[in-house]
């Protein structure tokens, strides 16, 4: 069953470069005619957590997945987030170790420094502050 999210999912991340994730091939990311494929209830669960981070705060792949509960993983919130994630604060969203996705370092570090975000190195590799910037968001269940 599909979804219509609030989230225009034909963007993509800024510069022109695909949302970081996990890879995919492209012909799992597009629909015949090149767009992405239609949002399930999980993507769109995916990007609504990531668009209720605040700006300053992030969570991992992981966060997110352990907050909606039973069901995929933090390798299938990386997939959603690699077709979907232009849409949304992409730069909250981390590794559980800090570090943004491969290859977006520096576009991650420019929004962190905008919004505050509490940085370990702001160096290659840049790596978020998970103790002090880690959002506690508690589902409402």
């Amino acid at each position: 069953m599909t979804s219509t999210p609030a989230h225009d999912t034909g963007s993509s991340s800024p510069a022109g470069s695909s949302s970081p994730a996990e890879s995919i091939s492209p012909a799992e990311s597009t629909s015949a005619d090149g767009s992405p494929p239609p949002v399930d209830d999980f993507a769109s669960q995916v990007l609504d957590v990531v668009d209720s981070i605040p700006p300053g705060q992030v969570m991992s792949y992981g966060d997110i997945a352990e907050y909606l509960g039973a069901g995929p993983g933090p390798r299938q919130v990386g997939r959603v987030l690699a077709v979907y994630g232009g849409a949304v604060p992409w730069w909250r969203v981390i590794h559980s170790d800090g570090t943004p996705a491969p290859g977006h370092d520096s576009r991650a570090l420019e929004h962190y420094l905008a919004e505050g975000t509490p940085l370990r190195s702001s160096r290659p590799p840049v790596r978020v502050d998970m103790r002090r910037a880690r959002w506690p968001a508690h589902p409402s269940r």
